[in-house]
């Protein structure tokens, strides 16, 4: 079982503390071994343990400051092997230091500061002891040192992997989200704006009528408590997909486009007159395309009533073989787009239109109008 999100860091922080005291009381305990197995070796006395100790412990701060950190083990090893005492475990602090620091990015002091070990090593321990070298010992010890600094380097590019993969996953899911946080907004806009626009315009024909016309104004009324039903309806639908999305067990949506029938009866109450006509072969499509359509033509639809001042609008449906055609033309003034300061309904439908790899334009209709023309491929939810 994997470590939580949570715990990881915990553990990392207890073996930041626990692993330079494991290996302090390590090192002590090496030394003395070593000391009573290289008996021609300086003996110990205060300095070997002040030096043992300072090495492994001043690792606990090698997380803040490893470049420090690393200068002040080098100087404490070097210090300890001029001295001529036992070769114990001393050098393994200086070994941890370097892999970290190359690890951590820090190369260039990580190999300074082992280039500066080996060379003052080896260069300065005659001024100190009576101790010659040998090209076997030179040739070990660089061996040795190059492979800790090639394991400190594939160490460094897996962490920069790794911090980059979850880098990349954190992007996605924010990317994810974001995308999930348009589609219902576009959703919650398609659905209320249109209901909206049907009863704010109904009730305005409400209020002029009520006195002069109260039977007529009983009409509208009934067409918004139709719109505000419906429209409660389509809410409740869109909730429902959402929380069993959230489930695991997405549902199809219900705005689709065989309920086209009930968005045009539903303008027509409302006093825009819509007709709808199918040019090719009717017949079921994708669910992605279908949705992507009916929300085109919805929205098209809300533009022309709340904009437009039309009194007619057209909609057309061309079943192609590899794209949907879908059309709404008005006879209104034909500057629905610039009237909408938000713009959102415009570029909700051009989102749909790109999220299938498709287009939409907007422009001048033969009716006087405006026109909504969206290409849809087919295969653009695959």
């Amino acid at each position: 079982m994997g470590m939580s999100a949570a715990s990881a860091p915990r553990q990392w922080r207890l073996l930041a503390v626990a692993g330079p005291l494991a290996l302090a009381i390590f090192q002590i305990v090496g030394t003395f071994g070593a000391a009573a197995r290289e008996v021609d070796r300086h003996p110990i006395d205060a300095l070997t343990i002040v030096l043992v100790l300072t090495g492994a412990l001043s690792l606990l701060a090698l997380p803040r400051r490893p470049v420090a950190v690393l200068w002040f083990v080098i100087a404490v090893t070097l210090t300890y092997l001029l001295r001529g005492y036992a070769y114990g475990p001393v050098v393994v602090s200086a070994v941890i230091a370097v892999f970290a620091c190359v690890v951590l990015g820090h190369r260039a002091a990580a190999w300074w500061g082992v280039g500066t070990l080996f060379a003052a090593h080896f260069s300065l321990r005659g001024s100190f002891r009576d101790e010659p070298w040998s090209w076997g010992q030179l040739l070990a010890v660089a061996a040795w040192a190059l492979l800790v600094l090639i394991l400190a380097e594939f160490a460094r590019v897996r962490r920069e992997r790794s911090i980059a993969a979850r880098a990349a996953e954190s992007e996605a899911r924010k990317r994810q989200a974001n995308e999930e946080r348009l589609r219902i907004a576009r959703e919650l806009h398609d659905t209320v704006a249109h209901h909206m626009s049907l009863i704010n315009m109904q009730a305005g024909v409400a209020l002029h009528l009520l006195d002069r016309h109260p039977e007529q104004a009983q009409t509208a009324l009934t067409a918004i408590r139709d719109a505000s039903k419906e429209g409660l309806a389509e809410l409740r639908s869109l909730v429902d997909v959402l929380r069993d999305e959230e489930q695991g067990a997405p549902r199809s949506p219900t705005a689709m486009l065989g309920t086209l029938d009930d968005l045009i009866e539903r303008s027509n109450a409302a006093g825009l007159v819509v007709t709808k006509r199918v040019k090719g072969d009717q017949r079921s499509l994708p669910t992605a395309v279908e949705l992507a359509a009916f929300r085109i033509v919805q929205e098209a639809i809300t533009n022309v009533v709340r904009h437009a001042d039309a009194t007619t609008a057209e909609i057309v449906l061309g079943y192609g073989e590899t794209e949907l055609e879908v059309r709404v033309d008005d006879d209104g003034r034909g500057d629905g787009v610039e009237a909408d300061p938000s713009g959102s309904g415009i570029r909700g439908m051009r989102e749909r239109a790109s999220a299938l790899h498709g287009s939409l334009a907007v422009g001048p209709s033969p009716l006087g109008g405006l026109q909504v023309r969206a290409r849809l491929p087919l295969a653009g939810d695959r």
